[in-house]
């Protein structure tokens, strides 16, 4: 795992290796072991890469890396799992160069060599983030794998086409400009992420998954084209549906999930797994030790607060398959010592709180391992979310009615506050009992009423998974933004309910939430993350069963349980799911007042000039009184927030620090003002 940056200039301009120093150097964190540097000043090219040492150790693995002939040079970060198999479908049609390595990125090259860069990318199966010049056409690529796992950001800046793993390694170059995308912003305080291809900088965009931006230093704009499309995923499996027994079904995924971890076990450093006790980590596990010779190193991470905790689970799940167990119980206070770092580690406003125990856990197996596997996706690909059922069955009740009577209806429940509804609920609990299983039964049903007028199950599901419905009444000069990825659910029209629900997430949530906040908090402690469940083939392979397959007889993720059951015990599984939840709410009231106050103010907040102060002020003063648990809407104002105090401090430190940055331009408050 690595990290990497790039500049490619139009014109003159300081010498590119020192430019491209401060900017790698920021990167540390994610390659500790070694750096390296490629210039061609001729060319208006400059590639700098960090490595964190994972196959070959040796110095025949740096780099940038020059292909044989010399075509080619690439920075690459990331993993490609079968660059074995490659290696010797190269030998044998004869056209492998002179190894000079054991290295996957030199594998890369000598498919680049032989076959070019798409139908190379083809045959890999990995997650990487990849910056390749081709000396012949004088042209960049820059690719993403084919569901984000690992970042990259570019856009052009003055002259120069910067790209890089994270934002703070391009701010770094003295022609960044510190521009806030207000669309960028609404649609965070929408989805608690930013999704791609937008970041929180105007003029700097994520590279879309499953993509390859092509420029040149003489065209104004990058070329964006897929390599592999999950769209196009969707549409093959829901017209050439899987064919067989149940059964049959299980014995297929149990041998692609089995291959994919196997792959994934390539590594020439310490390597381990987090482990949950929950039905996709297990399976992980599970498989790992299967096919390892020796005992597999887990971790997990779990409350104090017993009520929170499931470290039990997961030792549970260990002990049973013999793997060598650590777990760690935090504290409260162990969670409120990561947030004053969460910005820093994240570099743009991310608000998915589960980030504070992600970090926690990488932390944990960072003391004995450099490479981890985790089981994320298997919801995503399996229907695993309890919202998939909820939200579908609430469709198929909601749009028997006509829309005016649904509207009228939501307004008679916003007419009581919550706090009324609460007061209400206790008072009817012995005629109506069922009401005990409802916490906040007022919170509830005010947002439910917001989304009561829904015209379809995508308005439904969005207006259910926001956590604030209309960003327009909260950001200052937000207009509303379309989702990227609608376009794409909108182009697949037999989509059902459930699976529409499950493409919005393949194509949004996962790769710009999830797997953020993987690589993110991993990388923080230079750990690599590895994700078997999300081997392309897999994902293939989910998208042709139906969901009577996934969702059978009431139980979800059935086909991926059936593959867990036949390693541990069903009864190790299926029980009661605590979580590790974070009381977020409850510590915006206690521990985290002051912290949150101070964020808060309405000073502040009319003077940096992006959001309106009076919408907030209501919804901390109404979470502090109570009336209201406004705790998910305040986490996404305070996370932005938070990034901007440490965004002006960074900038400020760069203005003092870096002479070459003089003079540049930037907008981080409502005013531009210059270093």
């Amino acid at each position: 795992m690595c990290g990497l940056v790039g500049v490619l200039r139009r014109g003159r301009g300081q010498a590119l290796k020192e430019v491209l120093v401060p900017m790698i150097n920021r990167l540390a964190h994610r390659g500790p072991d070694q750096s390296g540097f490629w210039v061609d000043e001729a060319q208006g090219l400059g590639l700098a890469h960090r490595r964190l040492s994972i196959l070959d150790l040796s110095d025949a693995g740096k780099q940038p890396m020059v292909s044989e002939s010399g075509r080619y040079v690439i920075a690459f970060n990331g993993e490609i799992y079968n660059h074995i198999d490659i290696r010797r479908e190269l030998e044998r049609d004869g056209s492998a160069p002179c190894w000079r390595s054991r290295s996957d990125t030199e594998t890369l090259l000598g498919g680049f060599e032989r076959w070019g860069i798409t139908n190379t990318l083809s045959r890999c199966i990995g997650m990487f983030a990849i910056a390749v010049w081709d000396n012949r056409t004088q042209e960049l690529s820059l690719i993403r794998d084919r569901v984000g796992e690992k970042p990259l950001y570019y856009g052009w800046h003055g002259s120069d086409f910067l790209f890089g793993s994270e934002l703070k390694a391009l701010k770094e170059h003295p022609a960044f400009r510190v521009e806030i995308d207000r669309d960028a912003l609404g649609l965070f305080m929408q989805l608690s992420y930013i999704p791609s291809p937008f970041s929180i900088y105007k003029g700097i965009s994520k590279v879309p998954p499953g993509h390859i931006i092509r420029v040149s230093k003489h065209a104004t704009d990058p070329v964006v084209e897929p390599f592999w499309s999950a769209t196009a995923v969707i549409e093959k499996g829901l017209s050439e549906p899987f064919v067989g027994t149940p059964e049959e079904s299980v014995d297929q995924l149990h041998g692609l999930l089995r291959d994919s971890v196997e792959k994934q076990m390539l590594s020439d450093v310490p390597l381990g797994a987090f482990l949950s006790g929950g039905v996709d980590s297990s399976t992980v596990v599970a498989l790992m030790q299967e096919v390892s010779s020796r005992k597999v190193k887990t971790f997990s991470i779990g409350s104090d607060r017993g009520e929170y905790d499931e470290t039990e689970y997961a030792a549970s799940v260990a002990s049973y398959l013999g793997t060598e167990h650590t777990s760690l119980r935090v504290s409260p206070q162990d969670a409120l010592d990561i947030i004053p770092s969460l910005s820093h580690v994240y570099d743009e406003p991310f608000a998915d709180a589960s980030q504070i125990p992600a970090i926690l856990v990488s932390r944990l197996a960072r003391e004995d391992v450099t490479v981890c596997l985790s089981g994320d996706g298997g919801d995503e690909l399996f229907a695993g979310y309890n919202r998939y059922e909820i939200t579908a069955s609430l469709w198929r009740k909601l749009s028997v009615l006509p829309v005016p009577i649904r509207t009228t209806l939501a307004k008679i429940v916003v007419s009581v506050s919550p706090h009324a509804w609460d007061v209400v609920a206790a008072r009817m609990d012995r005629l109506v009992p069922q009401l005990n299983r409802w916490d906040r039964i007022g919170d509830k049903l005010h947002k439910g009423a917001a989304v009561l007028s829904s015209r379809s199950v995508w308005d439904l599901y969005t207006g259910l998974i926001s956590r604030i419905g209309n960003s327009s009444d909260i950001v200052r000069g937000y207009e509303g933004a379309e989702i990227p990825f609608r376009e794409c659910i909108k182009a697949i029209p037999s989509l059902s309910g459930i699976e529409l629900m499950m493409a919005s997430d393949l194509l949004g949530f996962l790769p710009d939430d999830v797997l953020c906040k993987v690589d993110r908090a991993a990388m923080s402690v230079s750990l690599e993350t590895r994700v078997p469940i999300l081997d392309h083939r897999v994902i293939e392979y989910s998208w042709s069963l139906p969901v009577d397959l996934k969702i059978r007889k009431g139980v979800s993720k059935w086909p991926l349980r059936q593959v867990l059951y036949r390693y541990v015990p069903k009864s190790l599984i299926e029980r009661p799911k605590r979580g590790f939840s974070l009381p977020i709410d409850h510590w915006l009231r206690t521990s985290l007042r002051e912290w949150a106050t101070e964020l808060l103010q309405s000073r502040r907040i009319q003077s940096d000039g992006f959001l309106y102060a009076k919408q907030v002020d209501e919804l901390w003063e109404a979470h502090l009184t109570g009336r209201q648990n406004n705790g998910e809407k305040l986490w996404n104002v305070l996370m932005f927030n938070s990034w901007l105090d440490s965004s002006r401090m960074e900038l400020m430190d760069n203005c003092d620090s870096n002479p070459v940055s003089s003079g540049r331009s930037i907008s981080i408050a409502g005013n531009l003002s210059a270093c």
